[in-house]
């Protein structure tokens, strides 16, 4: 199955999806290979005006890190990892393109930090979104840096320390997403607001993309540093490794017995 699926849409608009859907699109190796080459190819195609990113089915955008994929690592996998992490987070940034982002269900950790990347993000009331890092065993790097530039410092702790996951609701009331529909008409919506910035004059928005890359690039530059720094020091405190297998477990009882 592939990974990230690509579908052109009329008006110049380009549709991603993350495509796991039997996994919640959580992300793994592959979708943190596979965005980037997407995405880059698409940003090189001057008749794609806009890009809607989704994760495939019903149930999540991504419900973040892969735990199967994540029990298995050792503080020898940080670099690898957090690196092709970086750098899926920035081919989302580097888009010259207008992005938006279509959350229905659940938007957790990778997969919250691949839609705040995104310019736009649509929802619903019900949607379950935030930063649940902590309870895996690993702090939370690259999500509480990011939710620097969309929160206040004291929601950011709020979000980072409990790692407990925030309606749609609540997300739109906090500015983390810019418009709240039904479930039924969260892709429609985005997929309408897509096509308004399509319509707009696409070298006005990439000079504004570019200005808006350049304030923030140095702290995006950082949070790589930052990502690789912190979780090896996670790994060596051996929680990542004692956590990560549980929540698995856990997470598997609880499909059973449903």
């Amino acid at each position: 199955m592939t990974a990230v699926l690509v579908e052109r849409l009329d008006e110049g608009i380009a549709l991603v999806s993350l495509n796991r859907p039997q996994a919640l699109n959580a992300i793994n190796e592959d979708i943190r290979r596979a965005l980037p080459p997407a995405l880059g190819a698409l940003n090189a195609d001057r008749s794609v005006r806009a890009v809607l990113l989704r994760g495939a089915g019903e149930r999540a955008f991504s419900a973040g890190q892969d735990l199967a994929e994540g029990a298995r690592y050792t503080i020898d996998d940080v670099e690898r990892w957090f690196t092709e992490l970086h750098t899926a987070y920035a081919a989302v940034r580097a888009m010259d393109k207008p992005t938006v982002a279509a959350i229905l269900g659940v938007a957790a950790g990778a997969g919250y930090q691949i839609a705040l990347y995104c310019d736009l993000r649509m929802t619903h009331a019900e949607a379950r979104i935030g930063q649940p890092e902590v309870k895996t065993g690993l702090g939370s790097i690259l999500g509480t840096s990011l939710m620097m530039w969309h929160l206040p410092f004291g929601i950011n702790a709020e979000l980072s320390l409990t790692g407990e996951l925030i309606s749609g609701e609540r997300a739109y009331q906090l500015g983390i997403v810019n418009a709240l529909v039904a479930r039924e008409a969260v892709f429609e919506a985005a997929l309408a607001r897509a096509r308004a910035l399509a319509a707009l004059p696409p070298n006005a928005l990439r000079l504004t993309k570019q200005r808006m890359r350049e304030l923030t690039q140095a702290q995006f530059d950082d949070i790589l540093v930052a990502a690789k720094r912190y979780q090896r020091l996670a790994y060596e405190s051996g929680e990542p490794q004692r956590t990560m297998p549980e929540l698995l477990e856990a997470l598997q009882k609880g499909k059973k017995r449903s």
